[in-house]
Formats: C-alpha cells, sequence, structure tokens
C-alpha cells in the first residue's frame, strides 16, 4: 500500500470498476479503460473512489483522468474547427483513419493528419467537428490536423489559410 491516499466522489454516474492500476468506466455512451500504471492503485468503496499512489504530485493528475473519463462516457468530448482559405480552396476528406487535406496552398500531395484512437470526424462545408469519449484523443485529433496545416517558407501575414480550432461543442 502506498503512503499518499486521496478518496473522491464522482459528479456524474457511471458503472465503474477498478482493479489494481486499472480503471474501467461504462455509461450511456460507451466504455473507457485505462492503465495508470505501477505507480498508482485504483480501489472503489461504495461510491467513493480511492487513489493511492507513490508520489502526492499523482493523486490529483489520476483524479482529474478519472472525472474526464466519466464525463466522456457520458457526454463526449467534441471539437469544433474552422476551414479558412483566401488562395486555393481546400477540400478535406476522412479516408479511415487518416484526414486528407488537398490543394492546401495549392500543393500537388494532400496533407496527413491522424486519427486518433476511436474518435469520428465529420467534415460539413467548412467546418470540421471532432468528437470521442477521450479527452486527450479528441484533443490529439486536433492537434494533428493544426500541425498538418502549418504554414512554413511563406509570411504568415499573407498566407492565413488553415484549419483552425474555433471551439469545443457542448
Amino acid at each position: 500500500m502506498y503512503t499518499n491516499i486521496m478518496e473522491f466522489e464522482p459528479k456524474e454516474n457511471a458503472a465503474i470498476q477498478a482493479t489494481g492500476s486499472i480503471i474501467t468506466i461504462k455509461g450511456p455512451k460507451g466504455e473507457l479503460k485505462r492503465d495508470f500504471g505501477p505507480k498508482v492503485l485504483v480501489f472503489l468503496e461504495g461510491k467513493k473512489i480511492k487513489v493511492s499512489a507513490k508520489q502526492k504530485e499523482m493523486l490529483n493528475t489520476v483524479r482529474g483522468h478519472i472525472e474526464n473519463m466519466i464525463h466522456g462516457v457520458n457526454n463526449e468530448f467534441s471539437k469544433k474547427m474552422k476551414i479558412v482559405y483566401s488562395h486555393f480552396p481546400i477540400t478535406v476528406e476522412v479516408k479511415g483513419s487518416i484526414i486528407l487535406v488537398k490543394n492546401f496552398l495549392g500543393e500537388k500531395s494532400p496533407r496527413k493528419a491522424k486519427i486518433n484512437g476511436k474518435c469520428k470526424v465529420l467534415v460539413k462545408g467548412a467546418e470540421v467537428l471532432i468528437t470521442g469519449l477521450n479527452k486527450e484523443e479528441v484533443g490529439q485529433t486536433a492537434a494533428n490536423i493544426r500541425i498538418a496545416t502549418k504554414i512554413k517558407n511563406r509570411d504568415l501575414r499573407i498566407f492565413q489559410d488553415g484549419i483552425y480550432i474555433i471551439g469545443e461543442q457542448a
């Protein structure tokens, strides 16, 4: 048993199972499973979740991850992005787990961005909507799109084309 212990009660309802460092959370939208590694133990006492760790700093981090998982299986996370261009019309396609950004700055070969995990990407006109249960996967997918449309070797004051995050969808 580790010396640092924190207990908390989740704000939302979900079916929670914990064995050692692995926690599984089921909700109306789906199921998430995560292994926190050998330095963290998670266990249940009634409706309360107890987190025990070797390092005190890990307690709030693990609590934040668990609360995000509970929120994700109940509501889903989403990011909204906007396609902006002034020089060359950009087309965005989703093929499997890859997003293709075609005709970006008039380039012949499409730029590619990876879709992380089980995120769903929907392209509708000039908007891209990324949804998923895992907050980290949704955020990383949005970051992958931004990185793929990064402009190099051009004046950024003139070439403001790209796909930008405009907010989180509720």
